[in-house]
């Protein structure tokens, strides 16, 4: 069962404005990089379905972050079936997110009241998405999609749509401001923010370090919100 509340998830995710997104086989690394996710200001870890045996360790990562991170909010990516999103909100998922739109997922979260961000790639995508009660939409990947211009085209027309781009988003000043500047709710950013590089150094603080550092830089974007 979820920890936090939908809205709860949902309205962190906006205030926070980033949504790290993560996978690694080994419990250990995960455990480090929860913790240095929160030590770096963020409450959000999206934690992917990427490998065998994935919800197994997000299933002793949930219980982990229960126990000694009790203000991370764990959720759970790559998800596109309604069996697996299941599967992962029976071991504590907090909010999914998949790179594709799937009713039935929608609908399973929408049972167990858990915020569903799926992946959409056009305009009808991100209405159908709303219209199953997706108040995030993912649009993915983000920079082939269209990039920030895509989501002022859509937000034009459509200024009630919530988006969260994931794919192409760079810890940079220019990027975050060009996505900010088009008008999304957040960013999910993967491994232009957990680095290969610093998980096999094992340098954790390094990533806490570009967790504050794309906080700080999304706060001034945001004009210091």
């Amino acid at each position: 069962m979820a920890r936090f509340s939908r809205l709860k998830v949902l309205n962190t995710m906006i205030d926070t404005g980033l949504v790290p997104v993560f996978y690694h086989p080994n419990l250990e690394v995960a455990r480090e990089v929860a913790a240095a996710c929160l030590a770096g200001g963020c409450r959000m870890l999206e934690f992917t379905n990427r490998g065998d045996h994935a919800w197994e360790v997000f299933n002793e990562l949930e219980k982990y972050c229960a126990r000694e991170l009790p203000e991370m909010i764990l959720g759970a990516g790559s998800i596109v079936d309604p069996g697996t999103a299941s599967l992962y909100i029976n071991c504590g998922a907090n909010f999914v997110v998949g790179p594709v739109l799937n009713p039935d997922v929608a609908r399973t979260c929408n049972r167990r009241k858990i915020p569903y961000s799926p992946g959409c790639g056009s305009a009808s995508e991100i209405s159908q998405a709303e219209e199953l009660g997706c108040e995030i939409v993912k649009v993915f990947p983000g920079k082939e999609v269209g990039g920030p211009a895509f989501v002022k085209s859509v937000k034009g027309p459509c200024p009630w749509v919530s988006i969260m781009p994931t794919g192409g988003v760079e810890a940079t000043e220019a990027s975050l401001k060009s996505w900010f500047g088009a008008g999304v709710s957040c960013v999910g950013m993967g491994s232009n923010l957990v680095s290969g590089e610093l998980l096999k150094a094992g340098d954790y603080p390094g990533i806490a370090a570009n967790v504050r550092a794309t906080l700080d830089l999304i706060r001034t974007i945001r004009g210091g919100k």
